[in-house]
């Protein structure tokens, strides 16, 4: 009656916190998603979601498939999926993405390169494009 939700056996559901008036300096590798509520410098590495909470702050490199931030980011930023900025996000540097949502007061300073979304138009598309215009 019921479906059951297939569960994937190489899925890793850590969990990890940066509390509040910690500082971590450093490299960091992981499977697992991130909160990072208080300080990092230098680069978060995961598999999983990196979330900066309003109070957190990352200085350095992040490489992750998902990303939501509330707080302070400065430096290169991969997400292979989504980027979500809340409104009180502050980001300086470089961003590379997938996808990217961003909430008004969001405050965006950085390159930003979107892979894998943009679809090339053939020669006879851009006329037809063209010339209806």
């Amino acid at each position: 009656m019921f479906s059951e939700k297939k569960k994937n056996p190489n899925q890793v559901l850590e969990r990890n916190i940066i509390a509040k008036n910690t500082s971590i300096v450093g490299d960091i590798n992981s499977e697992g998603d991130f909160r990072v509520d208080g300080l990092v410098e230098g680069t978060i590495k995961t598999t999983g979601r990196v979330v900066i909470g309003t109070q957190g702050t990352v200085k350095g490199t992040i490489e992750c498939s998902n990303a939501d931030i509330e707080g302070v980011f400065s430096g290169k930023l991969i997400v292979s999926e989504l980027l979500s900025l809340k409104a009180s996000a502050k980001i300086n540097g470089e961003v590379i993405i997938n996808k990217l949502s961003v909430e008004p007061n969001a405050t965006f300073n950085a390159t930003c390169t979107m892979k894998s979304g943009v679809k090339e138009l053939k020669t006879d598309e851009r006329k037809k494009v063209e010339k209806t215009a």
